[in-house]
């Protein structure tokens, strides 16, 4: 090669250099501007995010289902003689779950139901006592008439001189002892009416304290057989065959999976903006993403859970490292919600808080009107002992209605 086709060479180089160094700076800006517009873009994505969703909600994974327990437990004494209700089996609250030896029981209940009989038979005795007293004032009240009559009768023939004094005088005495008679009787029907004055049979207070005592012994009797106060599903059995248990002893527990709610417990610092009503989502871990539940807010804790453990923090030390506090924030489930997708007490849950509305009242300031809970079982246990002791009270006074 000659030194002019090199110097050629050389020439073409230097400018194919130049001119991929001038279009270097370019597209450098160019990508430069598109990573910058990405980064913007991604901040105002995330921004635009923070603003309509994350702020306006609080989230927590450390939320489980709670419920009520409802322990079942022997009124009274016993020996366990049938068991007619097992583990995960669905009962109805009214139902007899356990059945104790009725032996002594049904001893007093008899006892008490022929004590109410004698004090109804009693009491219709005094009632026809002092109708007795009544007649006897009636015929001391004839008897003092008629001896007063005798005395006017020979009062003039003493004047005549026709009759002597000794007999006027025993006509006298005659008078004032049926005077006496007289206030003798009215006090006795008195005495008689004190008793049964004023009131029919059956509120006399004999009848009312033997009723009493037959209605607590019909109570003891039918607590030998032990309901389910609620509706829900048996867990816990402890009781056997045989058992003597006592009263109080527990002997299972029933867990109502209809009125169900969410303990969620978030960090202090996720409470500023809970309010009490705020609308929420739960999607539980049994069902996962594809079923979410529905509820509100309906309390916050009245503390931290440090706060009520079974031994709690002594922060009052030397070595102290801060952890931060979870509260428990209560949330109700919609029941239509529960019935199509049934929970189970202490199931994991995912909750979410819609706190857009942050004007609400951070704690409840009316106290609940209506219970949290209730049950008629025993009610209407005790309206059956009423029943019954109106029905011993009117078979002994049926004869003294048929009398009269």
């Amino acid at each position: 090669m000659s030194a002019t086709e090199s110097d050629k060479s050389q020439t073409a180089n230097d400018a194919d250099d130049s001119g991929m160094a001038a279009k270097d700076p370019a597209k450098r800006r160019r990508v430069l501007s598109i990573v910058a517009g990405a980064f913007i873009l991604a901040g105002l994505i995330w921004f635009l995010l923070w603003l309509f969703v994350f702020s306006t909600r609080e989230k927590t994974d450390n939320a489980y289902v709670g419920g009520n327990q409802v322990a079942i437990s022997a009124q009274v004494p016993g020996t366990v003689v049938a068991i007619l209700a097992d583990d995960t089996q669905h009962v109805d609250a009214g139902q007899v779950l356990v059945k104790l030896d009725s032996t002594d029981a049904e001893t007093r209940l008899q006892q008490a139901r022929s004590a109410l009989a004698q004090a109804v038979r009693a009491v219709r005795q005094q009632t026809s006592s002092a109708t007795g007293a009544d007649a006897r004032v009636v015929t001391a009240k004839l008897d003092l008439k008629k001896a007063e009559a005798d005395l006017k009768r020979r009062l003039p023939l003493i004047a005549a001189q026709a009759e002597s004094p000794e007999i006027v005088q025993h006509l006298r005495d005659g008078v004032e002892q049926a005077r006496s008679a007289v206030v003798a009787a009215e006090a006795q029907a008195s005495a008689a009416h004190a008793a049964v004055e004023g009131i029919d049979v059956a509120q006399n207070p004999a009848v009312l304290q033997a009723r009493a005592n037959f209605r607590a012994a019909w109570v003891a009797a039918q607590r030998n057989a032990i309901y389910a106060p609620v509706s829900g599903y048996v867990a816990e059995r402890s009781v056997q065959l045989g058992n003597s248990v006592a009263a109080g002893q527990q002997l299972m527990t029933v867990v109502p999976l209809h009125d169900l709610w969410i303990d969620a417990n978030f960090k202090e610092s996720q409470l500023r903006h809970i309010r009490i009503g705020q609308p929420t989502k739960v999607v539980s871990d049994i069902y996962g993403s594809d079923v979410e539940y529905h509820g509100r807010v309906i309390g916050l804790g009245a503390g931290t859970g440090s706060v009520f453990s079974l031994l709690p923090a002594q922060n009052a030390t030397g070595n102290w490292i801060k952890v931060v506090q979870r509260v428990p924030v209560r949330i109700a489930l919609d029941n239509k919600e529960l019935d199509k997708h049934p929970l189970r007490i202490g199931l994991s849950t995912d909750v979410t808080v819609d706190i857009s509305n942050d004007q609400g009242s951070a704690l409840a300031n009316t106290a609940a009107q209506p219970p949290v809970a209730q049950t008629d079982v025993y009610d209407r246990m005790a309206s059956k002992a009423d029943a019954e002791a109106d029905r011993v009270i009117h078979a002994n006074l049926s004869h003294a209605t048929a009398a009269n």
